[in-house]
C-alpha cells in the first residue's frame, strides 16, 4: 500500500481537496504514525526501512502537495498536522533509533555529502522545528520541542548524535531555531519539579549550538539564555575533576575522593555523565561564551535580572562545581570589573523583604540581626553575597597598597588607572556591613531557642517537589551548607580588609569593635576550665549552619551554652570585634588555666632545674632545654647561674633569676650577630636566610628552640623588647605559613617599589633584561636562584610579568625562609596553642611580646609599687623620688623602667600585672653610690638622697649609662 501511495501520491493528495479531505488526512496521519512505529524496529535486519523512510520523505515535503493543491498556506497546515501527529507517536524516538542503527559510529558532520542517508535523516530531524503549528492545538510547538529534547537529545549521547547530529544543528546553514528552542526549553524545565536526568546532555547541546547563534539572539533572548544556563548549571552533576576552591569551604569528606576520579571515556558508544559534564564546563569557559555573558552585564542597559542570574551562575560554578576564580575566564573577568562589583554590592544592599508588620526591611539588616530568613529570600541574596565576597577577595590579592589607598603615582611610565571598585570612605561602610553580617550568621547558627522548620520552609520545599521527611532534611542540610559557605567567604573578605587596615589605617578608631557583642573575660567561664584548650582545638567553625546547634568538641569538654558557643565562634573567626584588652585578659586566663593543669599547686622544686654559665647563656640553654632533655617547657624552670669564673652567683631563684635568664637568653638568641635573625631597614627582626650556611642542617633545631623560648616568655607573661617584622609575625599567625606580596614592603621596601614599577611599566618590558631568577648575596657569596624550572632562559615580558612579580615576592617572603619559619612556629606551638595567638593580629602580637608604646602612667606605677629596707610611701626620699620622676620626659621614664625591669614598656594591663611587683629598696646612706637595680626582682636600690637635685643627677646618670647593675 505504501508503494502504491508513493507511486500515485498526486492522486492521493487530490483527495485532500475534496469532500472527504478530513477522513483522508486522518488516514494519512495514521499511516505515517505506523511508519514511525515500524522504524523503531530498525535494528531488525529482516526489516526494510527504505519504504517507511520514503513515506516520511514524500508526505512531509511541500513539493508533494503544492503542484496539486496550489494553496501554500493549506499545504503548510497539512504538513504541520501530519508532523504533529507523528511527533505525538514517537517520531523523534524513531529517528534516534534510526540514526544510531543506520549511520556508522565513526560518522562526522564532514561526511554529510558522502553518506546520502545521513542527509535525509538530518532533514527529518530539522523539518518539524521549522514549522509554526498555527493549525494545531495550542502548545503544539512546545510539544515538538519537548519531543525533540526528551527523545533525541536527553537520551545519553551516542557517537552518531555527538559527532554528527549536534555539529550539524550547530552549523549556521542548518538554520536551527535557537531562540524559540531556548524559550521552550525554559518552559519545559519550569514545569518539571524534579531534576532531569538528561540535564548534562541538554546543557551540552545548548552550549554547543549557542556558539554559533549567540550573536543572533535578541536582548530578551540573551536573558532567556542566561536563565537556561543558570537552570542547567545547577542540575549538572558535581564535576569529579573540579578543582577544590579554597573558599568554597565544603565540608564533605568524600570530595577529595571524588576529585581523584577522572571523567571516564565513552563506553558502549554512549558518552558518560562525567565526560559530558567536563565538556560542558569547558565550553562554558570558552572565550566566546565568556564575552557573550560579559557583554550582558557590561552594557549600560543591563537589567537587575541579568546581574542576579550572572551571580547565580558564578555561585554555582564556585560552590557546586568547586571552580576557583583564576581558573574560570568568566569569574576572573568579573573579579576585576569595578562596575560589576559596585553594582553587585548595590543589589545586595538594596534587597528588601516584607516583614509581618508590613514594613520593608533590607535583607542585609535581617542577616545582621541573626533573624531567620525565608527560603525565597536566602535564595535571592546568598548567591549574590557569596559571589561578591569571593570576587572582591580575589581582586584584593592583586590590588597593591598604593592602589588600595589611592596614592598618587609619580613614576614616569606608569598607568594611572586603578582596579579599586570602592573609595576608602565606601570601604569603611562596606566593611562594617560585612562584619555585622558575619556576626548575624553566627547568631543564626546558634539560636537562643531550639530551631524549628517553619511552615513557609515546608511550603517552599513542596513547591519544588520535596515531599518526604528525608528529602526535606536533605534540603535543609543543603541550605545550611549554603550559609556555611557564605560565612566563610565573608569572613575571609573581612579579614583581608582588616589586614589592610592593620598595615595602614583607613578606618576610624574602634571601627572593628562591635556594639552588638559584649564579650567580657570575667563573664566567660567555660573557656577557662582545665580542658579549655581541647574545646578550642576541636571546635571547628566549618560546622556552623542555621537550624543547627551541635558542637564538634572534645569528649573531655562539658557542653557550652548558646552564649559561650557564640563567644567561642567570634573569638575564633572574628576576634577583632572584641576589644584588645579583653582578648589579652582572655589569653591570660587561658594560660592561667593551662598552668594550673600543668604546674598545679605542687612544691616549687617540682619542675625543671638547669645550671647556666652566664657567659654561655645561649649555648647552655640550647643544650639543656632541648626537646630531648626537657620535652615540656610549661613546667616551672629554676635557674642556677655561674659567673665568668665558674663560681655560683648569689641568690636562690624564686622566679626572678629565671626571668632575668630568659630575658638575656632571648636577647642573645635574637641578636643579629648570632646569625639566626637579621633586621630590615627599619630594624625589625626576621629569620636570616643565611642561617643554614652558618650552622649547617641543624639550623631548624635552633629556630625550634627560639620559638619555644619566645613561647615560654609569653606563657610566663614576660615582656621582651624584640621588634619583629610584620610579615614574620603574620607567618606565625596564619593557618598557612605563607604570606602574600602585600607584606613585601615590611621586608624590603626597595624591592617592593621596583616590583610595583614593573607591574605598571608601559614600555617594552623585555628591554629591562629580566629573567625568572633572583640573586642572593648571603655572606658575600652571590648565588643565582631560578624562580621556576628553566627560569634563567625565560625572559620577563608584558605577558608574564605578573607571574614574575608574585614569584619574586613569594621567594623573598616564603620560599627563602620557609623551613626557618616552620621550625620556629612548631617551637612556639610546643608551648602555646596557636589558636590562642590567632585572637590577635601581627601588631597586637608585637604588643603582647614587647608591650605597648603608650605613655607610662606614674599614678598606676605608684599604686602598685612596694617598698623595703625602711622605705615607705611616706618616706621623704620616696617623695623626692616621685617628684623627680614626674619631671622626667617620657623617654627618661622608659629608660628608668628598662633599668629596673629590663623592659621599657609597661605591662599590657597596667602595673598590677608586673611580677615581681616594682619595688624600691633602701640602698644605704653612701651619697657617692649610684642607684642600682636587680632586674630579676624588678628591684631599684635607691640610696638615701634627700636632695632633689642630687637624686635627679644620680638617677639620670645611672639610667642613661645602664650602670650599677647587680644580681642579688
Amino acid at each position: 500500500m505504501c508503494q502504491s501511495l508513493i507511486k500515485h501520491s498526486s492522486l492521493f493528495v487530490r483527495q485532500l481537496d475534496g469532500s472527504e479531505r478530513l477522513t483522508c488526512l486522518l488516514q494519512l496521519k495514521r499511516l505515517m504514525s505506523l511508519c514511525c512505529r515500524l522504524l523503531q524496529n530498525c535494528n531488525d535486519d529482516s526489516l526494510n526501512v527504505a519504504l517507511p523512510m520514503r513515506m516520511l520523505e514524500v508526505f512531509s515535503s511541500e513539493n508533494t502537495y503544492l503542484p496539486v493543491l496550489q494553496d501554500a498556506s493549506y499545504v503548510v497546515s497539512i504538513i504541520e498536522q501530519i508532523l504533529h501527529y507523528m511527533i505525538q507517536n514517537g517520531y523523534y524516538r524513531s529517528l534516534y533509533l534510526l540514526i544510531n542503527s543506520k549511520l556508522p559510529s565513526s560518522i562526522e558532520y564532514s561526511d554529510l555529502s558522502r553518506v546520502p542517508i545521513a542527509n535525509i535523516l538530518l532533514e527529518n530531524v530539522v523539518k518539524p522545528l521549522h514549522f509554526t503549528y498555527n493549525s494545531c492545538p495550542e502548545g503544539a510547538r512546545q510539544q515538538v520541542f519537548r519531543a525533540f529534547t526528551e527523545e533525541l537529545l536527553a537520551a545519553p549521547f551516542t557517537d552518531q548524535i555527538f559527532h554528527f547530529i549536534i555539529p550539524a544543528l550547530a552549523d549556521a546553514h542548518t538554520v536551527f531555531p535557537y531562540e524559540p528552542f531556548l524559550s521552550a526549553l525554559l518552559l519545559l524545565e519550569s514545569r518539571c519539579s524534579r531534576t532531569s536526568s538528561g540535564a548534562p546532555w541538554l546543557f551540552f547541546f545548548v552550549l554547543t549550538v549557542g556558539e554559533h547563534y549567540l550573536g543572533t539572539l535578541s536582548e530578551e533572548g540573551l536573558l532567556v539564555y542566561l536563565r537556561v544556563l543558570q537552570t542547567f548549571l545547577s542540575q549538572l552533576p558535581v564535576s569529579p575533576a573540579g578543582t577544590s576552591c579554597q573558599d568554597s569551604a565544603s565540608d564533605s569528606e568524600d570530595e577529595g575522593e571524588e576529585a581523584d576520579k577522572q571523567p571516564s571515556a565513552p563506553e558502549d558508544g554512549r558518552l558518560s555523565v562525567p565526560y559530558i559534564t567536563e565538556e560542558c564546563l569547558k565550553k562554558l569557559d570558552t572565550k566566546q561564551q565568556t564575552n557573550a555573558l560579559l557583554n550582558l552585564v557590561w552594557r549600560d542597559s543591563a537589567s537587575e535580572e541579568a546581574f542576579t542570574l550572572m551571580a547565580s551562575i558564578g555561585h554555582t560554578l564556585m560552590v557546586q562545581h568547586r571552580m576557583v576564580v583564576p581558573k574560570v575566564r568568566l569569574l576572573y573577568s568579573l573579579a576585576f570589573n569595578a562596575r560589576f562589583l559596585r553594582h553587585l554590592w548595590f543589589l545586595i544592599s538594596s534587597m528588601t523583604t516584607r516583614m509581618t508588620t508590613g514594613s520593608m526591611v533590607p535583607l542585609l539588616q535581617v542577616i545582621s540581626r541573626g533573624s531567620p530568613m525565608s527560603l525565597e529570600d536566602s535564595s535571592r541574596i546568598i548567591p549574590l553575597f557569596y559571589l561578591f565576597s569571593s570576587l572582591f577577595s580575589h581582586s584584593l590579592i592583586s590590588i597593591h597598597d598604593n592602589e588600595f589607598f589611592g596614592d598618587p603615582i609619580e613614576v614616569v611610565g606608569q598607568r594611572q588607572s586603578s582596579m579599586m571598585p570602592f573609595t576608602l570612605e565606601e570601604l569603611i561602610m562596606l566593611s562594617r556591613c560585612l562584619r555585622d553580617a558575619c556576626l548575624g550568621i553566627i547568631k543564626l547558627a546558634y539560636p537562643e531557642t531550639k530551631p524549628e522548620v517553619r511552615e513557609e520552609y515546608i511550603t517552599a520545599f513542596q513547591s519544588i517537589g520535596v515531599t518526604t521527611n528525608s528529602e526535606m532534611q536533605q534540603c535543609i542540610q543543603m541550605e545550611q551548607k549554603r550559609w556555611i559557605q557564605l560565612f566563610k567567604v565573608i569572613t575571609n573578605l573581612v579579614k583581608m580588609l582588616k589586614s589592610r587596615d592593620t598595615r595602614r589605617n583607613f578606618c576610624p578608631p574602634n571601627h572593628w569593635l562591635s556594639e552588638q557583642e559584649d564579650i567580657k573575660a570575667d563573664k566567660v567561664t567555660q573557656l577557662y576550665v582545665p580542658a579549655s584548650r581541647h574545646v578550642w582545638r576541636f571546635r571547628r567553625m566549618g560546622r556552623i549552619g542555621p537550624l543547627q546547634s551541635s558542637l564538634d568538641v572534645g569528649l573531655e569538654s562539658p557542653p557550652l551554652s548558646v552564649s559561650e558557643e557564640r563567644q567561642l565562634a567570634i573569638l575564633t573567626e572574628l576576634p577583632f570585634v572584641v576589644p584588645f584588652e579583653e582578648r589579652v585578659k582572655i589569653f591570660q586566663r587561658l594560660i592561667y588555666a593551662d598552668k594550673q593543669e600543668v604546674q598545679g599547686d605542687g612544691p616549687f622544686l617540682d619542675g625543671i632545674n638547669v645550671t647556666i654559665r652566664r657567659n654561655y647563656i645561649y649555648e647552655d640553654a640550647y643544650d639543656k632545654l632541648s626537646p630531648e632533655n626537657e620535652p615540656d617547657l610549661k613546667k616551672r624552670i629554676r635557674v642556677h647561674l655561674l659567673n665568668a669564673h665558674g663560681l655560683d652567683e648569689a641568690g636562690i631563684d624564686g622566679g626572678g633569676i629565671f626571668r632575668e635568664f630568659l630575658n638575656e637568653l632571648l636577647k642573645s638568641g635574637f641578636n643579629p650577630n648570632q646569625g639566626f635573625f637579621k633586621t630590615t631597614n627599619e630594624g625589625l627582626l626576621y629569620p636570616s636566610p643565611a642561617a643554614q650556611m652558618l650552622v649547617g642542617d641543624s639550623f631548624a633545631r635552633h629556630y625550634y628552640f627560639l620559638g619555644r623560648m619566645l613561647g615560654k616568655a609569653l606563657y610566663e607573661n614576660m615582656l621582651v623588647e624584640l621588634p619583629f617584622a610584620g610579615f614574620f609575625l603574620s607567618k606565625l599567625l596564619g593557618t598557612s605559613a605563607d604570606v602574600d606580596i602585600h607584606h613585601l614592603a615590611s621586608l624590603d621596601p626597595e624591592v617592593y617599589k621596583n616590583l610595583l614599577f614593573l607591574k605598571s611599566y608601559e614600555g617594552d618590558v623585555e628591554e629591562l633584561g629580566l629573567n625568572f631568577t633572583v640573586v642572593n648575596n648571603d655572606l658575600g657569596e652571590a648565588q643565582v636562584v631560578e624562580l621556576k624550572f628553566g627560569g634563567k632562559d625565560i625572559p620577563v615580558t608584558s605577558a608574564n610579568r605578573i607571574a614574575y612579580i608574585h614569584l619574586v615576592a613569594d621567594y623573598r617572603l616564603n620560599r627563602q625562609i620557609r623551613q626557618h619559619c616552620l621550625a620556629f612556629r612548631q617551637g612556639l606551638a610546643n608551648v602555646l596553642d596557636l589558636e590562642w595567638l590567632r585572637m590577635f593580629d601581627q601588631q597586637e602580637i608585637q604588643v603582647l611580646i614587647s608591650g605597648a608604646q603608650v605613655p607610662i602612667s606614674l599614678e598606676d606605677l605608684k599604686s602598685f609599687t612596694n617598698y623595703s629596707g625602711g622605705y615607705s610611701a611616706d618616706h621623704p626620699v620616696i617623695k623626692v623620688f616621685w617628684r623627680v620622676v614626674e619631671g622626667f620626659t617620657d623617654e627618661e621614664k622608659r629608660k628608668l623602667l628598662k633599668f629596673v625591669t629590663s623592659c621599657s614598656r609597661p605591662p599590657l594591663l597596667g602595673f598590677k600585672e608586673l611580677y615581681p611587683a616594682f619595688c624600691i629598696h633602701n640602698g644605704g646612706s653612701d651619697l657617692e653610690r649610684l642607684p642600682t637595680a636587680s632586674t630579676c626582682m624588678n628591684l631599684l636600690k635607691l640610696p638615701e638622697f634627700y636632695d632633689e637635685t642630687l637624686l635627679r643627677s644620680k638617677l639620670l646618670y645611672a639610667i642613661e649609662c645602664a650602670a650599677g647593675f647587680e644580681l642579688s
